[in-house]
């Protein structure tokens, strides 16, 4: 069992963490290959030639929030990503073995670990829709680690869009979540609700808040509220 120290707190039900950092990108319409010139400096020479660009992207982020191997790591995406399949895809009816390979590579949280050659030993990939960004900001909430990261994001797909199978943009994000209220960014909390129709809040509109630092207030599932406030904390609720 966790330390009290070390998990999360409950103040009239509230399960909550305090925020401490937020790295998040939205590259617009920016290509993979525009993203791979873009960050390449941040990695080891040749590193990135394999790197799709979702793991491109979660590596810059999480190298800000140095996650350690004990940390807690929660990621979502609803859809991974998708460039990787179409281009295999494209290449019949003579498949192409590197495109092949590029479509099994590891997730881009994955891609992000192997890279700094780092293990981590709690790691919960979501993906999901409707209550994606429930499920992956309780497991970050509820976790036993003094130090939680919570990250997530989506690949802007091509032909796969017109399916529904693939995001129309590209973002992540990253954030670093504690018990500790000192120094912190904002709190993140959920908290039981008398809703039983959740409103429609998915990963995008997650990010979006995040983006612009904006307050979060929402049903996101039956009987359950997020709430997200920044700088102004409310300290009543410190364990």
């Amino acid at each position: 069992m966790p330390s009290a120290a070390h998990t999360p707190h409950y103040c009239s039900a509230m399960l909550s963490r305090y925020l401490h950092a937020i790295h998040t990108e939205d590259p617009g319409l920016e290509e993979p290959a525009a993203t791979r010139e873009r960050l390449k400096e941040g990695f080891p020479r040749g590193a990135t030639r394999r790197m799709t660009q979702p793991g491109l992207l979660i590596a810059a982020a999480l190298a800000g929030l140095a996650p350690g191997e004990d940390d807690t790591l929660v990621y979502a995406s609803c859809y991974a990503e998708s460039r990787a399949l179409e281009s295999y895809l494209d290449s019949f009816p003579s498949p192409s073995p590197t495109l092949f390979q590029t479509s099994i590579h590891p997730g881009a949280v994955q891609q992000a670990f192997i890279g700094r050659q780092q293990p981590v030993r709690h790691f919960f990939p979501h993906t999901g829709r409707v209550q994606l960004v429930a499920h992956a900001v309780q497991t970050a909430l509820l976790a036993p680690t003094p130090r939680t990261i919570l990250c997530g994001g989506e690949e802007r797909g091509t032909w796969l869009r017109e399916q529904r199978a693939a995001s129309d943009r590209t973002f992540v994000f990253a954030l670093l979540l504690t018990p500790e209220p000192a120094g912190a960014l904002g709190m993140i909390s959920l908290t039981p609700s008398a809703a039983t129709a959740p409103e429609r809040f998915l990963l995008p509109a997650f990010f979006d808040a995040l983006h612009a630092r904006q307050a979060i207030d929402v049903a996101v599932a039956p009987g359950l509220r997020l709430t997200l406030t920044w700088q102004a904390v409310d300290q009543r609720c410190q364990p």
